[in-house]
């Protein structure tokens, strides 16, 4: 874990370094300024030398000095670091999750991510900072103040010596039983995630359904959850504060008692002990430094690992070693033997023992039932996720022999979920294509039937769009989306139920412009309507992840049982309106 993460200090470690540079001097000096101090007592007061007090005095001025301002320098230099560190893995978790499949990001779930890329983060950053200040400055004043009391008094060292072991049994004790319950913690910041996620991306829903009351009470409770798991979580960390200070004012009763005895005894002088008590809480206070740092590194520990189970998963659909990347020639498409399920432990098969084959530039048809797999049909194309068995080809070639972005920029995908970005129009349809010129947008906004509501917006093209594209409607959401495929020119174009939102003279308009303008482009069009596949040069049928059976619309009008219940249920609405 360690080495995964320490390799994102690179080209921070230098102010880390520094920072541990001085931090050393901060300690040592914070060290002898109670010596020097105990010389003042002992000889400056004793013998009545003012000079030598002034003298010694100075020295503790400057060495106090000097030490503020290390530690001034040591906390920029550990910040700089540290931001550095959390800046750099926040950005190789989000490289990593772009390079995800469907299947890895399935996996951990979108709320689960967010959290390890915020939270999770932000706790390893704050372990960090400590770790660079705390891991070198606490054992240092810890092993030289021991070394310095010894010298001062090697009889009343035993009196710390003594609580020692009894402190590191209680952190022992108490680290052992929190780090579970922090894990337990951090994966209810995932389900709290969770709901506020899906509240605020489907809040006019909530609105729409009046289910504010319902959302509410799904909120507090894994709300509610997370305070309950992180109260126990706590339960156990509030004893190391206690345990500490009980042990430091223990230690101090002790000493003053032993060590006031000996300097009536006149066996101790008054400033030795002065100083020793000194040392005895610089000790302390190390050793409370200590327990802290034990107690944010059990909490980011298990940040830690969650982080590190990001960087490492491995993603199922990569490139192969001779992987091509020439351009495609052509849009054919053959499915052999092909099967599919979600997960490889999984028994069932959510796509079972497909066989296919698309000519370039045909229009190909897709209806079924809801849960008939026709989506993950499709996504299967430009490798969204991987066949389980069997082979997927385009261009004659295995998906998983071509280069993902070849294979990528030679499909232009509308997903049944049509997402906008935040930024303009224009902007957002260069996601089809960057160097697109203006008048390729204007004809693929045409050919969509997008050009003629864009005009109607007063900044026509520059109109900026929401997150998520709230300020315009789901028809014209889909059309841009559409055009946002379009503008790729692709050789393989696959409408995920694209024209749902849309009229049917729309979609009539978007089906002839279709016919017109991609003719050589091999087309795949998922459909709730029959009328918007109809036209098609064929019609796949699937059931139950299956494939039912292919034809033209008049062919199976004749003789498949699914295609006419569907036709006739639509059909008796329309003539019944």
């Amino acid at each position: 874990m360690i080495k995964t993460l320490a390799k994102y200090l690179k080209g921070y470690e230098k102010y880390a370094i520094a920072c541990i540079f001085c931090v050393v001097i901060e300690a040592v000096l914070e060290i002898m300024i109670p010596f020097m101090m105990a010389k003042i007592v002992d000889i400056g007061i004793t013998n009545r030398d003012l000079d030598y007090v002034i003298r010694v005095g100075l020295l503790m001025f400057g060495m106090s000095l000097v030490s503020l301002l290390a530690g001034a320098a040591g906390s920029y230099l550990s910040s700089k670091a540290g931001m550095g560190f959390g800046s750099q893995i926040r950005k190789a978790l989000f490289d990593k999750i772009q390079d995800f499949s469907f299947s890895n990001i399935d996996k951990f779930s979108t709320a689960s991510l967010i959290t390890r890329a915020t939270a999770d983060t932000n706790n390893v950053q704050r372990m960090f900072l400590m770790l660079n200040k705390m891991a070198f400055r606490s054992p240092i004043m810890l092993v030289v103040a021991i070394a310095i009391a010894a010298t001062i008094n090697s009889q009343l060292v035993f009196i710390f010596l003594l609580i020692v072991p009894i402190l590191g049994f209680a952190l022992y004790f108490i680290i052992h039983k929190a780090f579970p319950l922090f894990e337990a913690m951090l994966k209810k910041y995932d389900g709290l995630n969770a709901s506020v996620q899906e509240n605020l991306t489907s809040i006019r829903v909530v609105k729409a359904f009046v289910r504010s009351k319902f959302e509410k009470m799904k909120f507090k409770t894994s709300n509610d959850a997370l305070m309950e798991a992180s109260i126990k979580a706590e339960s156990f960390i509030i004893w190391n504060l206690p345990i500490m200070q009980f042990s430091t004012y223990l230690c101090i009763i002790l000493i003053l008692w032993f060590g006031g005895e000996m300097v009536m005894n006149q066996t101790m002088l008054t400033g030795e002990l002065m100083s020793f008590i000194t040392y005895v809480t610089q000790i302390l206070m190390a050793l409370m430094m200590l327990s802290m740092l034990f107690v944010n590194c059990l909490i980011s520990g298990a940040s830690a690992e969650r982080i590190v189970e990001v960087l490492n998963e491995e993603i199922d659909i990569v490139n192969s070693a001779n992987a091509y990347k020439g351009p495609l020639s052509s849009g054919t498409i053959e499915f052999k033997n092909v099967s599919f399920k979600y997960k490889k432990e999984s028994e069932d098969y959510v796509l079972k023992n497909i066989n296919l084959s698309i000519q370039s530039g045909e229009t190909i048809g897709i209806i079924g039932g809801t849960g008939s797999s026709k989506t993950t049909f499709v996504q299967l194309i430009p490798r969204l996720y991987d066949v389980s068995e069997g082979s997927v080809l385009v261009d004659n070639r295995d998906v998983r022999e071509i280069d993902v972005v070849t294979l990528r920029d030679a499909v232009g995908m509308v997903l049944q979920k049509n997402v906008l970005f935040s930024g303009t129009i224009e902007e957002n349809l260069r996601w089809g294509n960057e160097n697109a010129t203006l008048e390729e947008i204007k004809e693929a906004c045409v050919a969509a039937c997008a050009h003629d509501f864009i005009m109607d917006f007063p900044d026509g093209y520059q109109t900026h769009l929401d997150q998520g594209g709230t300020n315009v409607s789901g028809g014209q959401k889909q059309r841009l989306c559409i055009a946002r495929a379009l503008i790729k020119k692709p050789k393989i174009i696959i409408l995920d139920d694209s024209t749902s939102a849309v009229d049917t003279a729309t979609d009539a308009s978007i089906r002839k412009a279709f016919n017109e303008t991609l003719s050589e482009t091999t087309t795949l069009i998922i459909a709730q309507r029959i009328s918007s596949v109809q036209d098609a040069d064929r019609i796949i049928v699937l059931n139950d992840g299956m494939i039912d059976d292919i034809g033209t619309h008049d062919e199976l009008l004749s003789r498949n049982a699914i295609y006419q219940e569907v036709y006739n249920s639509q059909m008796k609405g329309v003539i019944s309106e």
